[in-house]
């Protein structure tokens, strides 16, 4: 579905990406994972089209995509759920949905996707009149998985969903994210959280320093004394 080749990505002179290849099947829940400063958000972040790439290509479907217009990856099926939510805090809930489907298609099928995505979060039907900055952590990243949804992506890309969030409303977004790929929905999570990512994702990578540094099973790359004292302090 989704091939990442040869990705270089640089802020200026500082080069943050260097040569990064991966792939996403279709349906498939891929996970990123690695330590802070490793280039996730940099990946993420190009692969929606937020940040131009230097050199390589990011193909959906056999098209290549590298140099859309960022609002062109939406239309391609590409949504994104940045770090740190970003949400219009003074608009109501409802307002920042209905800004996740304003593509004719998605705002043609809005009320059905808006009942699935309440369906998938219950607790936004009775937050959708209330300003989105008056939700607590945990529900504000409800509304912006859901935001995302209501664009009706094919590929659902998520950055550090945990970030912030008590331990029990982590296990309920996880256990979101796996409904909604078992759903049919391709998912990439770019994650710090490496335990829980590895447990809801088929495969995973291993990023480090700009550079992909392991990938395989999940359970594989876990049990391989480097990945246990870099990352579980095994």
């Amino acid at each position: 579905m989704l091939e990442v080749r040869d990705l270089r990505v640089a802020y200026g002179a500082a080069q943050a990406l260097w040569s990064v290849s991966l792939d996403v099947r279709d349906g498939e829940l891929l996970c990123v994972v690695g330590p802070n400063g490793a280039g996730k958000t940099t990946l993420i972040n190009t692969i929606a089209g937020m940040l131009r790439a230097r050199s390589g290509s990011i193909s959906l479907d056999g098209r290549d995509i590298t140099q859309l217009p960022a609002h062109r990856f939406c239309d391609a099926g590409i949504a994104l759920v940045p770090e740190g939510r970003r949400l219009f805090t003074g608009m109501s809930v409802l307002e920042n949905l209905e800004l996740g489907s304003y593509l004719p298609k998605a705002k043609s099928e809005r009320r059905q996707t808006l009942a699935q995505v309440i369906d998938l979060f219950p607790v936004i039907e009775e937050k959708l009149a209330s300003p989105a900055g008056e939700l607590s952590g945990g529900q504000q990243q409800m509304v912006a998985i859901a935001r995302a949804l209501m664009a009706r992506p094919r590929l659902l890309l998520l950055d550090e969903p945990s970030l912030g969030l008590s331990p029990r409303i982590v296990h309920d977004m996880f256990a979101a994210i796996r409904r909604i790929n078992a759903g049919g929905m391709s998912v990439l999570l770019v994650e710090q959280n490496v335990v829980m990512a590895m447990e809801v994702s088929q495969r995973a990578y291993v990023l480090e320093e700009g550079r992909v540094v392991a990938e395989g099973a999940p359970q594989e790359l876990l049990s391989r004394p480097e990945i246990q004292r870099a990352y579980l302090g095994v």
